[in-house]
């Protein structure tokens, strides 16, 4: 089952993809255009639709947020298609030129992201109408980056915010660099959240502070137990939150709940063996 929704917010045109093998799809992935930008490629499994869509639309110039296969996964053949140049961080540029391996699960949801040469992104990004400034905002990988358009007060966000409260982690984000990129962004001028799954038009800014709010609270409850000498399994059991089963085994383990606790005590011991080691050259001074 396929989804194809075009909607239009002011200038900017949204394109919401989606692709189930049997059913209903799991999860949506938006790309955006503005004024001959794409801001994000998704699904390649959904490639065909995404051709026909583009077919008569200009577009001059591409920018990834990062290099998951849900955004990354038509660059290629939009660049072979409209011969454009594909912008996205250092990070981005590596992953994309040398392929990344992605899990079951991802390639049902998704499909796999072809190998294609991305240009490192800028210090802004430009078209006749608009200025895109790139905004580092790691936590969701390593590379993410959100794009500003500070004088129509748009946060293409990727997926940064994806909701105000969420269940669950992929195993390699961190939490830390999360609540970071959240509060860098509360300090921009903007309201409308371009979310690459769940585009909040009206109170973006409400949305990722109600966000952070969420995780600073997730932390603390979890930093509390941790310090009461519990380790991670217990924190689990004790935890007013609960595992989501269905879709860590979906996941083969990849998403979950205890990846959230996980990261949090990581970033725990991190702020430990920091605070250590400058105790350490204190003495020593």
């Amino acid at each position: 089952m396929e989804i194809i929704n075009i909607k239009r917010f002011g200038k900017v045109e949204a394109f919401e993809l989606g692709y189930g093998l049997w059913r209903q799809p799991l999860m949506n992935v938006y790309f955006f255009l503005v004024d001959g930008v794409c801001i994000d490629t998704a699904q390649s499994l959904m490639r065909k639709p995404l051709l026909e869509i583009i077919r008569e639309r200009k577009i001059n110039q591409v920018v990834l947020t990062h290099f998951h296969e849900d955004h990354s996964g038509n660059a290629a053949s939009i660049q072979k298609a409209k011969d454009v140049p594909i912008f996205g961080h250092p990070v981005t540029v590596q992953k994309m030129k040398h392929g990344f391996r992605i899990l079951p699960y991802q390639y049902y949801m998704w499909g796999p992201s072809r190998k294609i040469n991305v240009k490192v992104l800028p210090p802004v990004i430009e078209s006749d109408s608009i200025s895109l400034l790139p905004i580092y905002t790691p936590g969701h990988s390593v590379d993410h980056t959100s794009y500003l358009v500070k004088n129509e007060g748009w946060l293409f966000s990727g997926d940064l915010y994806l909701a105000s409260r969420i269940k669950y982690f992929r195993a390699d984000e961190k939490i830390d660099d999360i609540i970071c990129s959240l509060k860098k962004v509360l300090n921009l001028d903007f309201q409308t959240l371009f979310c690459a799954h769940n585009p909040e038009l009206t109170q973006g800014k409400q949305k990722i502070r109600e966000k952070l709010e969420f995780l600073e609270n997730f932390y603390g409850e979890v930093a509390t137990l941790y310090e009461r000498g519990f380790n991670e399994k217990e924190i689990m059991n004790h935890f007013p939150y609960k595992e989501v089963n269905l879709v860590k085994i979906f996941t083969t383990g990849n998403v979950s709940l205890a990846h959230m606790v996980r990261s949090t005590i990581n970033s725990i011991e991190k702020s430990m063996e920091i605070r250590n080691a400058h105790s350490c050259l204190i003495y020593k001074e």
